[in-house]
């Protein structure tokens, strides 16, 4: 089983423009990214994937692999599946550039799904990490995640799902962290399918899996990511290194 990481990089984030190039401890943020992710030993290649000429040029100049995007694309999964369309690969870990500070941990267990689908009956892992305070349940910027009593994901949503409508109930709430596992042909559907309608109010790419019927099994983790979405995380960062 060929298992490869994709780190889809965009040079233009909304909340923070050019942060993959900004400077993390004398390095740019994308380089760190992929570095780390070398370091886990955990795939048989890692890849980053751009739309950026700058990006491209910085990967390259560390002898790193790095792709060149053809076409404009709306999410990270449009992004690798381009990229991976023409390589021999099994299962494909979608790394955001933002998070340099890679979590090997809950990234082995997603590897270790699929080892253990002999039937090949899932078609991506991903994660979920438990949520108690209020201000993170009701934030619209943190996608929860419903899932089935086998862990597979019933929906995921900005709204606050489940509604706690008995209050005598203990009710658990899960944030999707958006890192995911595929298999190269789930990766390859989603890639050939237009956005989706639920997919589209609610802006998460994860919805099209479920919309077009995919299984998507999901792994809780206790490890929070720390993602540079503001200047304000470039700093923490920068004092955690």
């Amino acid at each position: 089983m060929k298992i490869i990481a994709m780190i889809p990089a965009r040079f233009n984030a909304s909340r923070f423009p050019g942060k993959l190039m900004k400077d993390l401890a004398g390095k740019p943020v994308i380089l760190r990214t992929y570095e780390s992710a070398l370091q886990t030993k955990l795939f048989d290649e890692v890849y980053v994937v751009t739309d950026s000429d700058v990006i491209y040029d910085v990967i390259k100049a560390a002898d790193g692999k790095v792709i060149m995007s053809k076409k404009e694309h709306d999410c990270g999964s449009d992004r690798i599946a381009e990229a991976v369309e023409d390589l021999d690969v099994d299962i494909v870990i979608n790394v955001q550039g933002d998070e340099p500070f890679i979590d090997k941990v809950s990234l082995s267990k997603l590897i270790e799904v699929f080892k253990g689908d002999i039937n090949k009956k899932i078609d991506l892992a991903s994660l979920k990490v438990k949520m108690n305070a209020t201000e993170d349940i009701e934030n619209p910027n943190n996608v929860k995640v419903i899932t089935d009593q086998d862990d597979f994901a019933i929906y995921f949503s900005r709204s606050v799902i489940p509604y706690h409508r008995d209050q005598t109930l203990k009710v658990n709430y899960f944030k999707h962290k958006g890192v995911y596992a595929f298999r190269k042909n789930a990766l390859m559907d989603f890639y050939n399918t237009p956005m989706t309608p639920l997919e589209a109010a609610e802006k998460i790419e994860a919805i099209r899996y479920l919309e077009v019927g995919k299984k998507i099994k999901m792994i809780e983790t206790s490890v929070e990511s720390i993602g540079i979405d503001t200047p304000e995380d470039l700093e923490k960062a920068k004092k955690l290194f």
